[in-house]
């Protein structure tokens, strides 16, 4: 790749775990859509010399792009644009244009503060409004400006990108940001990559990385594709990027892959599981039971805007109580094959389906752990129920590893395959 980036998330705050890193993932992905490679992502504290010691490092790896973020408010350890500005050399600028536009936005927020033209207040907006010799401001989404700072060729050094720290005003800056004239000239040389994703589930990392090794061999020019993997809540993600002349390799790499593993092969095109079930669903509604999931099978169905029009509610039905009384699970039916069964399974579906007014309906009930477990019903069983309108109801029992997190985990996605696998098979579903 033609073009490289390296990513420094800086805070305190961020570094401690405090607050968890949204900004790295979330722009490293912009940048690998725009056919830039990233190479690092490196977190460090409020600190001037942590700080200096990142760029220099990215600086030394031949980096074209650095973009940070975080460290641009007005208080004392908000100190990225200063330390960046010593970094390549060059002199910090009052912008008054800049000064003004900021004091504007505090105004229309904050239209009672006394100290705009004099104070603490003022001081805060002017630190703020100081700018690199050479470099853009990038008008603020917030209250903070981003900056650009062009490439220092006689250093050299690379172009640098400064966002704010929030990730509402990066995401909201970044068309900005990316279209000012030194970062739009980086992105201008990046190559013209695709990227293609293909998801499966029950393919194991150590096969498809057999079956990789086997292309590799067969396929000429394999070479041109970057390939990664990624096991996620129990699917296997296989992300390719490649330029444009990698077409066809890319073409003969998917027919190899579902010549070996079609089976679990469940997406070409990116699409999630989440997103299958909805097509399949049909104009259908659906509810959820869920007991040893707490919730997490509605939680995933309800995790995307317009949810209401495919999801009538769940139930998280936890005691023998819960199951009885709220969706209809006959006392005795728990008392002779115990809560964790198929029996129990299928009728806390088909109660979802009557008492919450759907089409379809998935139940989970089983042994999360770390306790619990027993000879024959070991810690990571789960029972499992889908109830189709019309269609004699569906039950499964399967077994996952790990502890309580990742059973549950395992569980949610398992339940999500399950529906789909289910509807597919329904006539009406075509």
């Amino acid at each position: 790749m033609s073009v490289r980036a390296g990513i420094v998330v800086t805070g305190t705050e961020v570094l401690t775990g405090r607050i968890a890193d949204q900004n790295g993932p979330w722009l490293s992905e912009q940048l690998l859509e725009l056919g830039v490679d990233v190479a690092h992502i490196t977190i460090c504290g409020d600190r001037p010399a942590d700080l200096t010691a990142q760029l220099r490092f990215l600086a030394d790896q031949q980096m074209d792009l650095i973009v940070t973020s975080g460290g641009l408010g007005p208080t004392a350890d908000d100190l990225t644009v200063a330390t960046v500005a010593e970094f390549c050399g060059r002199d910090l600028q009052l912008d008054p244009a800049l000064e003004d536009h900021i004091a504007g936005i505090i105004r229309r927020w904050r239209p009672d503060t006394v100290d705009l033209d004099d104070g603490p207040t003022r001081i805060g907006i002017r630190k703020q409004a100081h700018v690199p010799a050479g470099a853009t401001a990038i008008p603020p989404t917030g209250t903070a400006p981003g900056v650009a700072v062009p490439a220092t060729p006689d250093e050299p050094l690379p172009t640098i990108l400064i966002l704010p720290g929030p990730p509402v005003e990066l995401q909201a800056m970044w068309p900005t940001a990316i279209a000012s004239p030194a970062i739009a000239e980086v992105l201008s040389r990046a190559d013209d990559l695709t990227q293609e994703t293909i998801r499966a589930y029950g393919l194991h990392e150590a096969e498809l990385a057999e079956t990789l090794r086997r292309a590799e061999d067969s396929i000429p020019g394999f070479d041109a594709l970057e390939i990664t993997t990624c096991l996620r809540r129990g699917e296997l993600d296989m992300v390719t990027r490649f330029a444009a002349d990698g077409a066809e390799i890319y073409r003969q790499l998917l027919t190899f892959l579902t010549e070996h593993h079609g089976r679990q092969i469940f997406s070409t095109d990116g699409s999630t599981i989440e997103d299958q079930l909805i097509a399949t669903l049909d104009g259908r509604l659906i509810a959820t039971a869920e007991s040893c999931t707490g919730g997490l099978i509605a939680a995933r169905l309800t995790d995307r805007p317009g949810s209401s029009a495919y999801v009538t509610g769940g139930v998280v039905s936890y005691s023998n109580e819960a199951k009885s009384d709220l969706i209809d699970v006959p006392a005795e039916l728990i008392a002779s094959h115990g809560a964790v069964s198929e029996e129990v399974a299928a009728a806390m579906a088909e109660g979802a389906l009557s008492r919450l007014k759907s089409d379809v309906a998935v139940s989970t009930t089983g042994i999360a752990g770390p306790s619990g477990g027993t000879e024959a019903k070991p810690v990571g069983t789960v029972c499992f129920g889908v109830a189709v309108k019309g269609r004699p109801t569906y039950t499964v029992t399967r077994r996952f590893p790990g502890d309580r997190e990742r059973v549950r985990s395992l569980t949610t996605t398992a339940a999500l395959h399950l529906v789909v696998a289910q509807l597919e098979r329904d006539p009406a579903a075509g």
